[in-house]
């Protein structure tokens, strides 16, 4: 039940960034920032992308994503259809992944130390659906002050 609910929340999720990319006026604004706003919603976006891939698509449905933390948030002006496509290719990787999992699997350790401390992959897929929501409202919050 918890793996069907996390589907939902990530595809859910996924697609109002999709929604929240698509909303941009003028591509540039994607990448704005300002004096209080450190990460342009491009960045976060690619972030998310990144965060997803690499927790999910490659360690749990075994993709060959590897994953360059530091471009997430440096690289700049990458068009609005390529993030879009993007968003559109993580939510199948996360939809593959999540549909490998058995409920058992959730009680499980992640195979990964995360947080310089066992949990479990249920734990750790919660945590992850509650990243993207917190910067999925940041990119909503930015598109409507910038």
């Amino acid at each position: 039940m918890l793996i069907e609910t996390l589907k939902s929340l990530f595809e859910r999720d996924l697609k109002k960034l999709k929604l929240e990319i698509e909303s941009y006026p003028e591509e540039a604004q994607i990448w704005a920032v300002d004096k209080n706003i450190s990460n342009a919603a491009g960045n976060l976006c690619l972030h998310l992308i990144g965060n997803l891939n690499t927790y999910i698509g490659a360690e749990i449905g075994k993709t060959d994503y590897i994953r360059n933390r530091e471009l997430e948030f440096s690289l700049k002006d990458i068009p609005k259809a390529v993030l879009i496509e993007k968003i559109e290719n993580t939510i199948l990787v996360v939809k593959s992944a999540l549909d490998s999992l058995k409920e058992e699997d959730l009680e499980k350790n992640y195979p990964q130390i995360v947080f310089e401390k066992e949990m479990t992959t249920g734990y750790f897929l919660v945590h992850l659906a509650t990243h993207l929501a917190y910067h999925l409202g940041q990119i909503n919050y930015h598109r409507r002050l910038i």
